[in-house]
């Protein structure tokens, strides 16, 4: 029993600032007072901040921007990251942990050294500001993970399964599509969740590599939002942004919960 409350007390606590920034975000944008900030609002204004929020910032082609960045990178990140777990593991690349680390080995540094370099280097190849160049970082960023879980979960399949497609006349290539993709489902759309989430709420890289509003991603966009807050754009206008554009995450989450477990748990991440 005490455990119980306990736990429903810790969860109300961890709920607090989910309570605050839905209970502002929904109130009217002429309304907000800081000393009231607990107090909810009769007034139901979330989707009309919302829609605010799109108008000042533009979020439209912000959103549509995000939305393929977050799908097609991590798409090719995974894909990428399946074939170097398979070429490593399955076709016993020589040197195979070598390559392994070097590909895994770009996460131990933080993203803001790779700033001022990227910076430079999109500017010097006529990337920056560009969807392409966003594809590419995000791309390259989705990459080290999918390879370590693909890598571990294509260890635990038998080698068996490759020897006899092999003996059946079946190429390296088609073994791959036909065979060791499809049962490597639930760790790549494990792989694909958390990729999308990161590219989807990612801001470095999005206020380091972008400029225009048809490029920049919707974090990046909603930041300035925010910055504006002084300049006259209300507090639970910039608030309504963050809640609704989070909620793609939040669905594609629970919409997939058991896959994702699944797929982390044979990954063995």
């Amino acid at each position: 029993m005490i455990r119980r409350a306990v736990l429903v007390v810790l969860g109300l606590l961890w709920l607090g600032p989910t309570y605050l920034l839905f209970v502002n975000a929904s109130r009217p944008a002429s309304s907000y007072d800081p000393g009231r900030a607990w107090v909810p609002s009769l007034d139901f204004s979330l989707f009309e901040n919302f829609g605010r929020a799109l108008e000042s910032a533009n979020l439209t082609q912000s959103l549509a921007s995000t939305a393929l960045y977050a799908i097609v990178s991590p798409l090719l990140g995974v894909l990428i990251g399946a074939l170097a777990g398979y070429t490593i593991v399955v076709l016993r690349l020589r040197h195979g942990f070598f390559w392994f680390i070097l590909i895994f080995g770009g996460t131990v540094f933080p993203s803001q050294m790779l700033l001022v370099p990227l910076f430079v280097g999109y500017s010097d190849a006529s990337l920056y500001d560009s969807r392409l160049g966003m594809i590419l970082i995000y791309t390259a960023i989705s990459v080290p993970l999918a390879a370590f879980v693909l890598r571990n979960f294509y260890t635990g399949v038998a080698f068996s399964i490759f020897e006899a497609a092999r003996m059946d006349g079946a190429s390296t290539w088609r073994i791959f599509w036909g065979i060791y993709l499809p049962i490597s489902l639930s760790a790549l759309t494990a792989v694909f969740i958390l990729e999308f989430t990161f590219v989807w709420n990612d801001l470095i890289f999005g206020l380091t590599l972008t400029q225009t509003e048809d490029v920049r991603p919707v974090m990046t966009a909603i930041a300035g939002l925010m910055t504006d807050v002084y300049a006259g754009t209300p507090v639970p206008v910039g608030l309504a942004a963050g809640l609704v554009v989070s909620l793609p995450t939040v669905v594609l989450f629970l919409a997939t919960q058991r896959l994702f477990a699944r797929g982390l748990s044979l990954g063995s991440v």
